[in-house]
């Protein structure tokens, strides 16, 4: 049975490599069609291994894998391997990545149709898809860190993939640049644990763990840091850039540039993500560090509320919903700090079907549009688009957590678990998660109201072409639609309460952090579930939002207007993102570009140029000249010299 695992995860993480490779070296001899073909086909059977996988860890209890699939190379004592870790947590994110990633390659072949670049988008996509199991299934900090920096490439690729567009390739490069910053940290992280466990195995280092809870270490000479807290605060930079979390979420929004299907991609089960996935795998680190989690905590908790402020002020349909991502990933960080591991882990999986049904709805919107992106000039497509309206108002229902659609089981957990948690700043972070179900459901219903209801606000010529798109497009909504309304009643028991619970013992917690337990406790099956959410804090901050969008742009359109002019200051604060681009152009863009200059005109023009190699050439010349004049030519001049000499000599011999 080890042998069927081995090869399963194999063919699995090779099958898309394999479609990206052939459709990127051989696009021109297979064509547009045998390009899609090959990519749809590899992803295909990732997904089926992917399923059998699931099916032999989760259903047959087969004991997971964890073996070394190949020596990379040894540095003295230390050993670079490449290897797999095939357990409960890890058969779930492959699940994840594999289903929605198919369904967002089905969906490209309609919306990238006529695309000059459509065999190179299959090609990235594919190997995108690649880089994403890479990371999820590795048993190592090693194969870990290379799906990182694959996904981050490959992302890079893909948003500014419209690279004639200047603002396609701005948002490609800035995605690029913050998440370096991020994976900065992540690297020195990875550099700690080599150095203090001499190993980047998983099951070695958290094993080895609990011995180094007194270790400690010095950064700043004098003031002593705990050995595991600079770890998992190290770590969870990296996780900060990869999964948008505050201040490293600059770059999410401007990597809207790219084509739809990719912002499904990276913003629903895979790269953002990441992070979350990264935080969960690492728990055995950061239930032993406090400190980490309460960080961890309150960050996602602030920017679950904070970010989620700036959609309310978004006029871009894709914007909206990007700045909707941050706000969830933030939900899933939250539970991560408080201990709520598999909390945050099913909020991933019912947030990749409903947030994959929100950007491909808005896609088939935007196609419908003739590629216009903004709310106000669209309206009524209900009318026109309704498969399209019906998907997206489920997404709509399940991202606000109304009963009984996915969303609200792992949303309603998130903060409950995090209301029950004693880790430092458990109160703050639950009253912004509490603040932040108001706040999602004011975005996500005006932005189905300004889409879908109210009048009619596009041209008269995009109108008369207005109508539902094609099977290729409508298909994959409706399927995850069905998902984003069954999954989470479907899973919700085996994953958080019920024994034996899905996700075994990959996210064990210490007691005293076991607030899934103490929920649990109070767990009477989904039907009670459901009659208990309508009667929590969190369904009727939900309706207030709902009401709140219902009167301002339904009932008095005219409302909004006046609330930005009473609050025009804060809503400039919104505008401006809280200033983080502000601060970053003035700061970081030119400063550097100041530091640049300096390094330029004075360092490397003055200084070397001119005073080294310039200077230096000048001195020759110089001393060449004076040599010169001493070889005129004429005998008294030489005569003369020879007399200097023998009276120095004479003079260092007396004295």
């Amino acid at each position: 049975m080890i042998t069927t695992l081995h090869n399963l995860a194999l063919i699995a993480v090779l099958a898309p490599l394999v479609g990206s490779l052939i459709a990127g070296l051989f696009g021109k001899k297979i064509g547009v069609k045998g390009s899609q073909l090959i990519t749809i086909a590899g992803i295909t059977v990732a997904f089926f291994c992917a399923l059998s996988l699931a099916k032999s860890i989760l259903i047959d209890h087969i004991q997971p894998l964890n073996e070394t699939i190949y020596v990379w190379g040894t540095s003295g004592s230390y050993t670079l391997s490449v290897g797999f870790l095939i357990d409960q947590l890890t058969v779930l994110m492959m699940c994840i990545v594999t289903f929605v990633s198919l369904l967002v390659h089905i969906y490209s072949i309609g919306y990238m149709e006529g695309d000059p670049g459509v065999q190179r988008f299959f090609c990235y996509m594919s190997l995108f898809t690649f880089g994403m199991l890479s990371l999820v299934m590795a048993n190592n900090f090693l194969l870990l860190f290379f799906g990182w920096e694959t996904v981050g490439l490959v992302s890079y690729l893909l948003i500014g993939f419209w690279f004639k567009k200047d603002s396609a390739a701005l948002g490609g490069f800035k995605a690029f640049i913050v998440n370096r910053v991020g994976d900065f940290g992540f690297l020195l992280g990875i550099a700690v644990i080599l150095s203090y466990f001499g190993t980047l195995d998983y099951a070695t280092v958290f094993a080895a763990a609990p011995k180094f809870v007194d270790s400690t270490l010095s950064i700043v000479s004098g003031y002593e840091w705990s050995t595991l807290t600079v770890i998992c605060l190290l770590l969870f930079v990296g996780a900060m850039g990869k999964s948008a979390q505050l201040p490293l979420h600059i770059w999410l929004p401007e990597s809207m540039e790219g084509p739809t299907p990719i912002s499904a991609l990276i913003h629903a089960a895979t790269m953002v993500t990441a992070g979350v996935y990264m935080v969960a795998r690492m728990s055995p680190l950061y239930n032993l560090s406090p400190t980490a989690m309460s960080v961890v905590m309150i960050i996602g908790a602030t920017g679950a509320l904070s970010l989620g402020l700036l959609a309310v002020v978004e006029n871009d349909i894709k914007r909206v919903i990007a700045f909707s991502t941050m706000s969830q990933l933030g939900y899933m960080m939250a539970a991560n700090g408080a201990g709520a591991y598999e909390a945050g882990i099913f909020h991933l999986a019912t947030h990749a079907c409903f947030k994959a049904l929100l950007f491909l709805g808005a896609g088939s919107v935007i196609i419908a549009m003739h590629h216009e992106q903004n709310l106000h000039k669209m309206g009524n497509l209900r009318k026109y688009m309704p498969i399209t309206y019906v998907t997206f108002l489920i997404g709509t229902l399940a991202i606000t957590a109304i009963p009984p659609f996915a969303g609200f089981f792992s949303k309603d957990t998130i903060i409950e678990a995090v209301h029950e948690s004693h880790v430092s700043g458990a109160f703050f972070a639950y009253l912004c998660l509490l603040i932040g179900a108001f706040v999602t459901a004011v975005y996500s219903f005006r932005a189905l109201f300004l889409a879908f209801h109210t009048s009619e606000r596009m041209d008269e010529e995009t109108r008369h072409h207005l109508h539902e798109t094609k099977p290729v497009i409508t298909v994959p909504l409706i399927i995850l639609a069905i998902a984003s309304i069954l999954l989470g009643m479907i899973i919700v028991g085996p994953m958080l309460f019920t024994e034996p619970k899905l996700m075994g013992q990959t996210m064990l917690v210490p007691q005293q952090l076991n607030v899934l337990g103490e929920i649990g406790k109070e767990y009477h099956g989904v039907f009670s579930m459901v009659l208990h959410g309508f009667l929590g804090l969190t369904f009727w901050f939900t309706m207030a939002g709902l009401a709140t969008a219902w009167i301002c742009y339904i009932k008095k359109p005219e409302l909004p207007k006046t609330i930005a002019l009473r609050f025009s200051t804060f809503r400039s604060i919104l505008l401006k993102r809280y200033g983080f681009d502000a601060f970053n152009q003035l700061v970081f863009v030119r400063g550097t570009q100041k530091l640049s200059n300096f390094f330029y005109y004075f360092a490397d023009a003055k200084v070397i140029d001119s005073w080294l190699v310039n200077g230096s050439g000048r001195g020759i010349q110089r001393i060449a000249s004076l040599v010169r004049r001493v070889q005129s030519g004429y005998l008294y001049h030489y005569a003369f010299a020879m007399i200097l000499g023998i009276v120095a000599l004479l003079l260092w011999i007396v004295l």
